[in-house]
């Protein structure tokens, strides 16, 4: 990550940066939505996930999916957007964190994830309403641990 260093330290030391960093209400209304983004996202993904593991079984899994997946990847989009704002308040000592180098992993990976059991299954969540194939829920079920990893991650970094 030393490549990413100097674009770190000039997001940091940029107006940008500096008002994460200084403004009063900025960078607490960021932390709050970041945590709002993380609920959203990490909420819907894990009732989904649940409901494809076999719970709920009364609910439709291509209807919880259509009413969670929106709202999970709004969740996403304002963890993405927020993280970006609190990252560049402290861009520089962040970098080298390895909590943020593993959360930042994680978040690859869930995405990745994510984007892999789209394409995968998307067409057939129907038939897991009647028999959810094994090597789909193992992916389910490392969807589930991989994204409690970007949280937990996430929330010791300001204790590390």
């Amino acid at each position: 990550m030393d490549w990413l260093l100097p674009w770190a330290q000039s997001l940091e030391a940029s107006a940008f940066g500096e008002l994460m960093r200084t403004s009063t209400l900025l960078y607490p209304a960021a932390n709050l939505l970041h945590l709002a983004g993380l609920v959203m996202l990490l909420g819907t993904m894990v009732l989904l996930d649940l409901r494809l593991l076999g719970l709920a079984r009364e609910i439709p899994v291509d209807a919880a999916s259509r009413r969670l997946t929106p709202i999970g990847i709004a969740g996403l989009a304002l963890l993405l957007i927020t993280g970006f704002g609190l990252f560049a308040a402290d861009a520089g000592p962040l970098l080298g964190n390895a909590l943020l180098e593993l959360k930042l992993l994680l978040v690859a990976l869930g995405i990745g994830n994510a984007l892999l059991f789209r394409a995968l299954w998307a067409a057939r969540l129907a038939d897991w309403d009647r028999r959810p194939p094994l090597l789909g829920r193992l992916q389910v079920a490392s969807s589930i641990l991989i994204w409690c990893g970007v949280m937990s991650a996430g929330r010791l970094l300001a204790y590390v």
